[in-house]
């Protein structure tokens, strides 16, 4: 990334209104994942896959002291020979339901299957949030959406899982010694996208 555009998203996170809207959903997505429930379920679309988004929860889960913000990586395309944390199939959506949540990330329209076990999930008692690109049928079915509509926003949606993980760990009561506040860690949320991703656990 060169000088020019690490300048531009700087000047994109402090002057609008993604770190509050970030803020705002992943304290949403802390609520509903409670440490007696099911956990978080984490699935993207046939050709979006959000590992990158499920390798920085697991930091944050860490940092936070709230395991429960583990994801369960939920992938279209896993096979038997895969890694544990890697091989869970779209059949693991068929038995959510309640004291689950389930995170879809679709930039674009996800297909009609997916959307079915998505709404059979809901029907069942999980809830159901979405970072989209604005797709109707995906709002539909969430009870909470933060939406990146593609190249009509002045930020991307990779950059915005990266603002919604690291707003995901926060509890609302003053950080403790040798954590950093959000704003903080903000500041250095740019030199991180800089860098190359996480490596794929």
């Amino acid at each position: 990334m060169d000088a020019l555009r690490v300048a531009l998203l700087r000047e994109v996170l402090a002057t609008t209104h993604w770190p509050a809207a970030a803020r705002r959903f992943a304290g949403v997505l802390r609520s509903s994942v409670v440490p007696q429930g099911g956990g978080l379920l984490l699935v993207g679309t046939r050709e979006y896959e959000p590992w990158h988004l499920a390798a920085h929860l697991v930091d944050e889960a860490a940092w936070s002291g709230r395991p429960e913000l583990t994801p369960t990586l939920v992938r279209h395309r896993a096979r038997p020979g895969d890694p544990s944390h890697l091989a869970v199939g779209l059949g693991r959506l068929e038995a959510a339901g309640r004291g689950e949540t389930l995170l879809m990330v679709a930039p674009e329209r996800p297909d009609t299957a997916l959307l079915e076990r998505v709404h059979d999930a809901r029907r069942a008692g999980a809830t159901v949030l979405a970072l989209d690109g604005g797709d109707g049928e995906v709002h539909a079915l969430a009870h909470e959406t933060l939406t990146v509509a593609a190249g009509t926003d002045e930020i991307d949606l990779d950059t915005v899982q990266h603002l919604v993980s690291a707003a995901a760990g926060e509890n609302g009561l003053p950080a403790p010694r040798g954590r950093r506040h959000f704003k903080d860690r903000l500041s250095r949320l740019v030199d991180q996208l800089t860098s190359p991703p996480p490596a794929r656990w």
